[in-house]
């Protein structure tokens, strides 16, 4: 009997150590966690750029990896760009963004 309870606990102790690496993150994968933060970060972006009134929010796109936001798409001028970007960077979880918009 104490054979298979300590069996029982070496396998939980196994699939706990798997299912905990498993969830890890790597250098080109996230966590899951980290994943959960990226969305945040990603809405929270996207509903600032929609209330801004003089950007059309519509055209800019937002992806964010590890903290790193990356705005792309077609806006009308290069106060719009500093806009986007700068409005980013306010969002709290925000490590830095990499503007990759384009002038129309």
């Amino acid at each position: 009997m104490k054979n298979l309870t300590k069996l029982f606990s070496a396998s939980v102790m196994a699939l706990t150590l798997l299912v905990a690496t498993g969830c890890a993150s790597t250098n080109k994968h996230e966590g899951t966690g980290e994943y959960v933060d990226d969305s945040v970060i990603t809405t929270k972006v996207k509903a600032m750029l929609f209330d801004e009134p003089n950007l059309r929010s519509g055209q800019i796109n937002v992806e964010t990896f590890k903290g790193v936001v990356q705005l792309s798409g077609f806006v009308g001028t290069q106060a719009d760009i500093n806009k986007a970007v700068a409005i980013a960077r306010t969002v709290k979880g925000v490590e830095s963004v990499k503007n990759d918009m384009r002038l129309k």
